[in-house]
């Protein structure tokens, strides 16, 4: 028996660590934008950015984060407006809101630093017990075990872990699989070489022939690689619709916005004023504006991960000094030639449509003389 093969014996765990740590020195990504340097800060910034989206999209949005924020304390002095705009278009905004009011508590109960300690982290806005894991080992080169989305395919595969990952009974199936099989040397380099494999090799489609550890994978040896990990238990996507307001000034087709409350969808967003109701955005129409035009526009359709959102834009075209705004909101208008920040998708996209790009000059917190 070849020593290789006795230490497989004697150590499950520790053979897999050594084959997927020999992969990732030949094969893994070693250049990353967060990976040079590594810092905590940097770490943590990257793994809020890239749950639930793809390295690739994430590239562009760190370096331009990482330029205007290169610490904690930079982070925890901006306003939330800035933040959201250099976030624009990576979706998902709690992450950001959450990285927000992170660093703001790093600033007031941990010297400005993205703490060590474990009980620490989980205890911050956005922070769970994988990211926590990949800060305290990616960044801080502790021995913390991690679980993302691409790590839990990996071992429900090889360990033959069946069920959605999402269910509770799974994820910890899952947990005490990645606890046993992490190993206290290079800790970093495995968990970094874990999200390689499933990012690069261990696909949905797997490339089986090009894996560290296929031979002794369960669900290969089995033929249910499509089966493991389980998907989601489909339901029906529901379908929500709404009605936005567009108002443009006639001198210059500039957009009336106004600021989303804090919570909820695009929370703290500038959106367009919107109503449940076609009878509802009349109404207030007819009280704030008299009798105008309400022109129908094509619908705009997007897609969040628990529903469907349908809006059905209706445009006035404003003249003359009438102010439509509701009182107590937070509204500016929304001009050619640059971005609001922290404007949703699919109202860009709506705005874009009906006249170039936007400009903020007009924005409360942003150069702004509105109201």
């Amino acid at each position: 028996m070849t020593d290789d093969a006795i230490t497989a014996a004697a150590d499950p765990g520790a053979d897999f660590a050594r084959r997927v740590l020999e992969w990732y020195d030949r094969h893994g990504r070693h250049d990353l934008p967060w990976q040079c340097p590594a810092t905590p800060y940097r770490v943590w910034i990257s793994e809020i950015m890239l749950q639930q989206t793809r390295v690739e999209t994430v590239r562009g949005y760190f370096d331009r984060f990482m330029q205007r924020f290169p610490d904690v304390a930079s982070l925890a002095a901006a306003d939330i407006d800035e933040v959201l705009g250099l976030w624009s278009g990576l979706g998902y905004y709690a992450r950001a809101r959450n990285l927000h009011r992170a660093a703001r508590a790093m600033v007031a109960e941990h010297g400005g630093e993205v703490p060590e300690d474990p009980e620490a982290l989980n205890a911050l806005p956005g922070i769970g017990r994988s990211t926590a894991g990949a800060i305290l080992s990616l960044g801080h080169g502790r021995h913390h075990a991690i679980l993302d989305g691409n790590v839990k395919r990996v071992l429900a595969r090889h360990a033959g872990i069946e069920g959605w990952p999402g269910r509770a009974p799974v994820q910890r199936a899952l947990w005490a699989v990645a606890e046993d099989r992490t190993p206290g040397e290079r800790t970093a380099a495995y968990n970094q070489a874990m999200m390689d494999l499933g990012a690069m090799v261990c696909l949905r489609r797997p490339v089986c022939d090009a894996c560290p550890v296929a031979a002794d994978c369960s669900a290969r040896n089995e033929g249910r690689t499509a089966e493991i990990p389980a998907a989601k238990p489909k339901r029906e996507i529901p379908q929500r619709e709404t009605v936005a307001l567009v108002i443009q000034r006639g001198d210059d087709g500039a957009i009336l916005l106004e600021r989303r409350p804090p919570s909820g969808i695009w929370g703290g967003l500038w959106s367009l004023p919107e109503f449940n109701a076609e009878a509802e955005l009349e109404a207030w129409v007819a009280a704030r504006l008299g009798d105008v035009e309400i022109e129908p526009l094509a619908p705009v359709e997007h897609t969040f991960t628990h529903f469907r959102l349908r809006i059905h834009p209706r445009r006035v075209h404003l003249h003359g000094g009438v102010d439509p705004v509701r009182e107590g909101a937070d509204y500016g208008w929304y001009l050619p030639d640059d971005a609001p920040g922290g404007l949703p998708a699919p109202i860009r996209r709506l705005a874009d449509r009906l006249g170039g790009a936007p400009h903020t000059a007009d924005l409360p917190g942003i150069n702004s003389h509105a109201g």
